[in-house]
């Protein structure tokens, strides 16, 4: 489920400085062996020992790296299992640890959509991001086998935990926040592969409608476009969503908070490939970071413009996905997306024809 070169016990005791993703070290010869301690009759949950050997920190007084010992906990992987949700759950242990020592598990749950939960159960975690990446179960017809053709949609809860002393905690926290982006990417990457989508006639339809949220979010900021610059933003059918529309939008629409540091909380599909990121790790992209030094100068000269009289224009320029990566655009627009009360609820950008 992850990468064994990942050094938990140097992560969980990381070093003042740079700070980076702790990896095997060259010239060792590391391997991981799976120890199993016991299962239920039925297989459907089963505990194991996970031995990542040669990967352990390394002290001057050692020949070789020591190994790591995970106590991995695991149910619902068979397809067929009893129950409405999949987990995986991890800890560090050490042979010094005493049998009455806590241990820091982390681990994930894997939620069917239409396993029949119960909307308010405190397991089903739902936001704008998962809805738009995976839907709304309430939207299948009548009969539908899509959940035993294997392309059931799912909510993925992830939580780690990190042991660091005071000093270290930014260290630490740094450390944490690239390694839970490599994991999620993995994930995305997997669910992407396996996903029935990628194949057939509906290759292209890469997110089916959302919640009310996420409608409701789309259509203040076509309505915002509509009244500050009199034109419309999408051309749709009647029969298509808003949301739909906005989605497969050609150019990068992006919403950012209305913060003294800004920061995105909603693209399109063409604006998370600009920026090269997820809908989950956008959160901790801020506004300034993706533009250079004249677009910076740019924006911010501009920028008040935008809440006095609702929108600006930007000429072409360069910015950077969140990879570094520059980016060039035709021009940009900046708009105030205000809601049905005509408060302000937060900024949106559109790049139009931009590319790598």
């Amino acid at each position: 489920w992850a990468d064994s070169g990942i050094d938990a016990y140097s992560a969980a005791a990381v070093k003042a400085g740079p700070c980076g993703l702790p990896v095997a070290r060259g010239g060792s010869f590391g391997g991981q062996v799976i120890l199993p301690l016991a299962h239920t009759i039925e297989h459907e949950e089963f505990m194991e020992v996970i031995k990542l050997e040669n990967m352990g920190h390394y002290r001057e007084d050692m020949i070789m790296p020591g190994d790591i010992f995970l106590l991995q906990l695991c149910s619902g992987v068979d397809e067929n299992a009893v129950g409405t949700c999949a987990e995986l759950t991890f800890a560090p242990i050490d042979a010094s640890f005493s049998d009455d020592a806590p241990i820091i598990p982390s681990g994930f749950r894997i939620i069917p959509l239409d396993s029949g939960m119960d909307a308010s159960s405190p397991n089903r975690t739902l936001d704008l991001a998962s809805t738009l990446e995976v839907g709304a179960a309430g939207n299948r017809s009548t009969g539908d086998n899509s959940g035993r053709n294997g392309s059931t949609k799912s909510v993925m809860t992830i939580a780690f935990q990190f042991v660091y002393e005071i000093h270290l905690q930014e260290n630490v926290a740094t450390m944490a926040r690239q390694y839970v982006r490599s994991i999620i990417a993995s994930v995305q990457r997997v669910a992407l592969a396996l996903s029935p989508s990628n194949f057939g006639s509906h290759a292209g339809f890469r997110t089916p409608p959302g919640t009310p949220e996420a409608q409701t979010l789309a259509r203040w900021i076509c309505q915002s476009y509509r009244c500050y610059l009199g034109v419309e933003l999408l051309e749709y059918e009647g029969s298509e969503s808003i949301l739909k529309t906005l989605w497969h939008h050609t150019d990068a629409v992006l919403c950012c908070s209305l913060k003294a540091l800004p920061v995105f909380t909603f693209a399109n599909q063409a604006g998370l490939d600009m920026l090269e990121t997820t809908l989950v790790a956008l959160q901790d992209i801020s506004l300034e970071k993706i533009f250079d030094d004249n677009g910076r100068k740019a924006l911010f000269a501009e920028f008040p413009q935008v809440m006095q009289q609702g929108f600006m224009c930007l000429q072409g320029g360069i910015c950077l996905s969140s990879m570094g990566r520059p980016i060039s655009y035709e021009r940009a627009v900046a708009w105030k997306v205000v809601n049905d009360e005509e408060n302000a609820h937060c900024i949106c950008f559109m790049f139009v024809n931009w590319s790598f």
